[in-house]
């Protein structure tokens, strides 16, 4: 071979694993199933969701921010966790609208609805919540498998790193027999 070749991210050009040679390109296979699974599988809510979301939320109780991002995460069943960077801006447009008022103590803002804010959450009452669109209910069941193959592939590296040759081995045959058993499910009929 002339040095470039690519293989498929996990075996080399003789085998890779098993002979206790580094992988070519695992980081690499592990960030595109990582970009696959966030890109095209996790839903992504816009803003108005995350404006939605907010609402919804403070309009049973007060609530700081990460209460409000750990909320939606649990509500989705982990589909959906919006980031600090889509909440936080968020609660500031709300505030700047006069939607939500902010109280300081022990350090943190605690959000609660003001009348404008409740009788805007009101009028939404009748609609689902963002985190009950069938998006977000959908890619609890399509994310998971990209997810956990994400999930294999980084236990997959930690073995190769820090392993025996013998545990890279052990790993390699237990690779192989999922891949069989995953290829078999497709079998059944």
């Amino acid at each position: 071979m002339n040095g470039s070749y690519m293989g498929d991210g996990f075996t080399g050009p003789t085998g890779g694993w098993g002979q206790g040679r580094p992988p070519q390109g695992l980081w690499e296979a592990v960030e595109q199933l990582r970009g696959m699974f966030e890109q095209k599988v996790a839903p992504r809510m816009g803003r108005g969701d995350v404006r939605a979301a907010v609402l919804a939320l403070l309009a049973e109780r007060p609530m700081h921010g990460y209460q409000i991002i750990s909320e939606i995460a649990e509500r989705s069943g982990g589909t959906w966790k919006p980031s600090a960077g889509s909440v936080y801006p968020t609660l500031q447009l709300l505030a700047d609208e006069g939607l939500i008022s902010a109280e300081e103590a022990d350090g943190r803002k605690t959000y609660s609805l003001t009348e404008a804010g409740r009788a805007e959450a009101e009028a939404s009452a009748d609609r689902p919540a963002p985190w009950e669109t069938s998006s977000a209910r959908d890619s609890g069941t399509v994310g998971a498998l990209p997810k956990a193959g994400i999930e294999l592939a980084q236990a997959a590296a930690q073995v190769q790193r820090t392993g025996t040759p013998e545990q890279v081995k052990q790993a390699v045959d237990v690779l192989d027999d999922a891949r069989r058993r995953l290829y078999s499910i497709l079998a059944q009929d």
